[in-house]
């Protein structure tokens, strides 16, 4: 399985266009000579274009799906299976559902700026807390010179083993206790409303990390969902607010100025083969 082909379409009048992003794989190199001028090689295409080349899901997904079990390496531990990983669970619409991979723009660690990354965390298979996460890169290189360098590529990064990092899973309890925001859930269902709990979204900020969930509210007889609140979580803290910039200034406001607001995790970097 290779990500050979990027397909462009047209939209004007329907010309599809074929760039091959894998010169390396066999079977397109042999559809190229079979079909002359079909596939272009990948530089040839726009650079408007390029910029919106993304990672592929269904490709991701598979590759992280086995990464779960062959990231380990000593032969001992995965004849055991000691350190399998798995996906963690969210609550969405009051069903447990797994975490899906999710695109995010944010900073990499030990780099300068933002990019477009596909992301998903894991935590180990038989327990509930943030074990890694594996970023897959779609944003091209910054300097011309080294266009293409960075697009494409993986990020494995794992958290101390010995600090206990909260997961998907962890961060849904303690939304679900906490007083006033459970509280208010209970009020909106009761009243001729349901309330939705939206995707959690697991944010990875420096070298710490950010847990953002939507709170949905959808009329029984008229159902169309719209923004409730935001709820917005860090380390021990919790809050809701009615837009995420007031969740976060609520997060963020006790905190003293001499107390780092975010804190590192030291995550290491492991990029996979």
């Amino acid at each position: 399985m290779r990500n050979s082909v990027k397909v462009v379409i047209d939209a004007y009048h329907g010309r599809m266009s074929f760039y091959v992003a894998d010169g390396r794989d066999p079977i397109i190199n042999r559809w190229s000579q079979l079909l002359p001028g079909m596939f272009q090689p990948l530089s040839s295409m726009p650079v408007g274009l390029q910029t919106h080349i993304r990672y592929p899901q269904d490709f991701y997904r598979t590759q992280s799906d086995h990464l779960m079990v062959y990231h380990m390496t000593d032969p001992q531990v995965f004849y055991n299976r000691e350190d399998q990983w798995r996906a963690p669970n969210e609550v969405y619409a009051d069903e447990a559902r797994l975490v899906e991979p999710y695109y995010l723009i944010m900073r990499l660690p030990d780099e300068e700026r933002e990019e477009f990354i596909l992301l998903r965390p894991y935590t180990p298979n038989q327990r509930t807390n943030l074990i890694a996460w594996l970023a897959a890169r779609s944003d091209r290189a910054y300097q011309p010179t080294q266009r293409g360098t960075r697009s494409g590529k993986m990020l494995l990064y794992r958290f101390p083993k010995q600090e206990l990092v909260f997961g998907p899973e962890q961060l849904e309890a303690r939304i679900n206790q906490d007083p006033i925001i459970s509280q208010q859930i209970s009020l909106w269902n009761r009243t001729g409303s349901r309330a939705i709990q939206g995707n959690l979204l697991v944010i990875p900020i420096e070298q710490s990390l950010l847990y953002v969930e939507p709170l949905y509210l959808e009329a029984t007889l008229n159902r169309l969902p719209t923004l409730a609140r935001v709820i917005v979580a860090y380390r021990d803290r919790i809050t809701m607010g009615a837009t995420l910039q007031t969740a976060l200034n609520g997060l963020f406001q006790p905190v003293r100025s001499a107390e780092p607001i975010i804190r590192p995790l030291e995550m290491e970097p492991l990029p996979p083969e």
